[in-house]
């Protein structure tokens, strides 16, 4: 019955079931375990997985959450399933939105298994996630495709390949980012999600992450390099808001080691509070919905640290959530991936 309806599957990260020990080391085990994620030989990420970073973090990890957490759970899974639905209004009966987290509730073999049943014409997979990296698009769609192959599912699928250069995209960011009165901040910051710097010189065979070639423009040889995109994101949303040059800089948090994507977010806070920066903006651009990254590290962390050090004031854009103006961007995208094929 639905020969001629599209299913659309938006993929996020995920988020544990509950800020409990139990659940946060569940979801942590299956994050971690993925070998895109932590990409070392597979007994040394067993053995640094299972018997040192879960054992040591699960405690820090609930207590992080437990900050998260909300009346209505976590945000990052809340604000999707809202997303869903407004996008699901707009779009109408010949699309079906579906909701699926890489880890965690709701799943997108659960997705899939639905999918499957209702006999769709074609499935649209939809990585929520800006700059693509290995350790969010490519583990996403890898998961699906063994998926797809194990459930026999006989449709049509399209990808939508990332979207930090979509004008959709970049405009929201813009107009959000006009909400908080700019002007009146002595510096914007734009931090991105850290990888280690292995994952991104897998993109450069030979090259050495600091003399990446495509760090302010992107080449099309270069149109997958993470660290790439996330500059590139930044200047095209400050060509937009059209900012001093000199104003603003890109940086990298969530660090576990010295080596990776620099510079790192909290240092960069706390050169510019020494430069006399006592009042600092924060925009996070890899991230579409607010998370532990967002609230917890930059909105909690970070400020009590800025604040602590004699600044002003520090201050989080808050992500694009499910505002309308991002729902009609999701739209247009999804669209304008359709039209591609």
């Amino acid at each position: 019955m639905n020969a001629k309806k599209t299913a659309v599957l938006l993929m996020n990260v995920g988020s544990p079931d509950r800020p409990e020990k139990t659940a946060v080391r569940k979801y942590l085990s299956e994050f971690l375990n993925d070998r895109r994620v932590i990409d070392l030989p597979w007994l040394l990420q067993k053995f640094l997985v299972n018997l040192i970073i879960i054992p040591f973090r699960v405690k820090k990890s609930t207590g992080l959450y437990q900050k998260l957490w909300t009346p209505m759970g976590s945000p990052l899974i809340y604000f999707t399933e809202e997303l869903k639905n407004k996008l699901q209004d707009i779009l109408g009966d010949d699309f079906k939105i579906f909701t699926g987290m890489r880890y965690g509730n709701p799943g997108y073999k659960t997705a899939l298994s639905k999918i499957k049943e209702k006999n769709f014409h074609r499935l649209i997979v939809f990585p929520l996630f800006p700059q693509q990296a290995m350790s969010t698009t490519e583990t996403a769609i890898a998961a699906v495709e063994k998926e797809i192959k194990r459930l026999n599912l006989k449709t049509e699928v399209i990808q939508v390949e990332q979207f930090y250069n979509h004008p959709v995209f970049i405009n929201a960011f813009v107009n959000r980012i006009h909400d908080y009165l700019p002007e009146t901040f002595d510096h914007i910051v734009f931090s991105y999600h850290g990888l280690p710097n292995r994952q991104v010189e897998k993109c450069h065979p030979g090259i050495r992450v600091k003399k990446c070639f495509c760090t302010t423009e992107m080449p099309d040889f270069g149109r997958f390099c993470y660290r790439a995109a996330c500059y590139a994101t930044t200047r095209l949303i400050t060509e937009k808001l059209n900012p001093d040059k000199k104003n603003y800089t890109t940086s990298f948090q969530s660090r576990l080691t010295k080596n990776w994507l620099s510079p790192f977010t909290d240092e960069i806070i706390l050169n510019k509070l020494q430069e006399g920066k006592k009042k600092i903006l924060v925009v996070a651009p890899s991230f579409v919905t607010d998370c532990l990254e967002t609230i917890v590290e930059i909105e909690e962390d970070y400020r009590k640290m800025f604040i602590e050090k004699g600044g002003e004031d520090l201050q989080l854009v808050k992500s694009l959530n499910a505002e309308n103006e991002w729902v009609l961007a999701l739209k247009e995208i999804l669209l304008t991936s359709l039209q591609k094929q």
